[in-house]
Parts: structure tokens; sequence; C-alpha cells
């Protein structure tokens, strides 16, 4: 998004403006606004949009005519993956994402991703704002990768072509899974065959039957109108799908002080107004989503629970062992 002003031109503007230079309104040449080009998986009306366009008015708030957000939606930067690619190679300087696909570099994140770890919204603010949340800021630092904070997107459910009632009629059923080791191996655990896909592609893979269910937020479900191929909404609440919002590092570390303190201060206030936009259009999406012919089949959450459990033994040791979950899970 870019901020224009319009100057009464002289010579002196002229030649400013040959050089390539901006003016202040006292005269003084700068340089041109620094550009950061984030991409956005889904629409710029959907929190994952509106989360940078407040990061834009923010900032241009506390440091006018310094920095500009280019924003870049509908996915046409790539999935996640990509995008997190892009940040890395430069030609992306920021971003928001899963968790689950950060572990690629950040495989720590798996954590957050232990089914059932997260009691509700408070709760995993709780946690993100404390020791964990700084231990995982300096994990991300190490990976080349400037964490800001921790957002949630928020509990992801189970969608299908079949309607499935519990976890015994997901076995031998084909899965889309996110590109995590851990949602390969919790949903093997129930029996499932899952297979990794982008989520610019989930639609088409669910469609032609490539994989025969998925599991999705409620927002994601009405945005990217899985309910056409997919029309069954089991409501599990199985993960809490945590997020961050990241910057690359070399990037950051380019900026001035003034510059990194007014991003800091600005995504102090993105992050908690993304979680209340996606907090708030959660129902209200899948409202719409059976509006245009879902079905909830409601489920008996306890039975998730105990056929997942076993799961936390099997898997701590990879994600930091027993102690951290159940310190996530007793924190009050």
């Amino acid at each position: 998004m870019f901020v224009k002003r319009t100057l009464k031109t002289g010579p002196g503007l002229l030649l400013a403006a040959a050089m390539g230079l901006s003016l202040t309104w006292a005269g003084v040449a700068q340089a041109d606004p620094t550009q950061i080009t984030v991409g956005v998986i889904y629409g710029i009306d959907k929190p994952q949009g509106k989360i940078w366009t407040k990061m834009n008015e923010l900032v241009e708030k506390k440091i006018p005519g310094q920095i500009t957000f280019n924003i870049v939606p509908d996915g046409a930067l790539g999935g996640e993956k990509e995008e997190v690619e892009g940040v890395r190679l430069g030609s992306i300087q920021a971003g928001i994402s899963t968790l689950a696909n950060m572990s690629t570099w950040v495989p720590e994140t798996s954590l957050f991703d232990m089914p059932f770890i997260f009691r509700d919204q408070a709760h995993i603010d709780k946690v993100m704002a404390g020791p964990i949340g700084d231990e995982f800021k300096d994990l991300f630092a190490k990976q080349g990768f400037k964490a800001f904070g921790f957002i949630t997107y928020g509990a992801r459910h189970v969608i299908s072509k079949a309607k499935i009632t519990g976890p015994d009629d997901v076995k031998g059923l084909k899965m889309r899974v996110i590109q995590s080791p851990l949602h390969i191996a919790l949903w093997e655990s129930l029996g499932a065959s899952p297979t990794p896909v982008p989520i610019t592609e989930a639609y088409n893979a669910l469609e032609t039957g490539v994989v025969d269910y998925m599991d999705m937020t409620m927002s994601g479900y009405q945005a990217l109108k899985l309910y056409e191929v997919v029309p069954n909404f089991a409501r599990t609440s199985h993960i809490w799908a945590l997020g961050v919002m990241y910057m690359s590092m070399p990037f950051w570390e380019s900026l001035t002080p003034e510059q990194q303190a007014a991003l800091e201060e600005a995504a102090a206030e993105a992050i908690p107004y993304f979680n209340g936009l996606a907090a708030g259009e959660q129902e209200e999406s899948l409202a719409k989503a059976v509006e245009m012919g879902a079905t909830v089949v409601e489920q008996d959450t306890a039975e998730w629970q105990k056929a997942m459990a076993p799961f936390w033994a099997s898997y701590a040791d990879k994600v930091g062992g027993i102690e951290k979950i159940e310190t996530i899970v007793n924190t009050k």
C-alpha cells in the first residue's frame, strides 16, 4: 500500500525528484519509503489481509513516509511454504504462517500442534505471552526469522465427503494434511493414510479424490469454498491452529532502530486485532458454509480425546518432552 502526498513544485523539488528523492514538509530530502512485500493466501478482506493493512496504518502514523507495505493477496505469491521460502530468498520481506508450516524450519513449533493441548484463546494468550513464547521467538531468530508474536487462526475440525461421526470413521481414509511430520504421525496413529498437500491445492485434491478428507478452521473452510467438495463438517476442535507474524532477520537488521521500534509497537496492536477478527468470523463462516450446503456433524469430543491420548506419550519426546506439554496444559 502506498501513501502519496501532493506538493507544489519548484526548482529544488524538481531536482530532488530527478535524483529519486522525496521531500518532507520541512523541505529536507529523504530516501523513498522502504517497501515491505507480504503475501496473503486469502483475500485482502479476510483477517490474514486485514492484519497487514492494520500494520500499514499503524506504522505510517508512527513514522510517516518511512515504510510502506506491498500486500499481495489471494495466494498470488504461493502457499505458506512458498511464502516462507520467498522470505528466506529476499523476494518477500514478511508474512504470517501457521506454526505447523513453520515446523520445516523451526521443528520445535510442532509442540503447539499436539492434540487437545489448549483449552481456549485465553489459555493460548497466557502461554504465548510467557517464557514459552519468548523461548520460541529465540528459536525463530536462530533460523533467520524475526518473530513479532503469535496469532490464532482458530480450532481445527474434520471436513469430509462422507460423514465422519467419530475417530473410528477415519481408518483407511486418505487425508490431506499440513506438510508437518506431527500431523502425518497423528493421523497415521488413528489408521488414516495422510498425504501432504499445499493448501492452495487442497480443493482440487479433494474434488478429484486424491484425498477423502482434511482438517481446517471454520473460516478457512468457508473462505476456500471447501464445502463444495467436502460438505460434511465434523466439529472436533482437536488442534488450535496457531501462527506467527514474522520477517526476514537480515531485512529486520537493515532497518533503523526507529523503524524497528515502530514495527514492534504496531505488531503488538495488530496481533490481538487479528485474533479478534479471526475469532469473530469462525461461527459466522460456518453458518455461511451451511447456507451453501454444508452439514455440521456434532461429535463426542471425549471420544476424540481418548483416541488421540496415546499420541501424547508416543510423540512427546519429539516436541520437547511430556513435561513441556504438561507445563502448557497446566498453565492457568
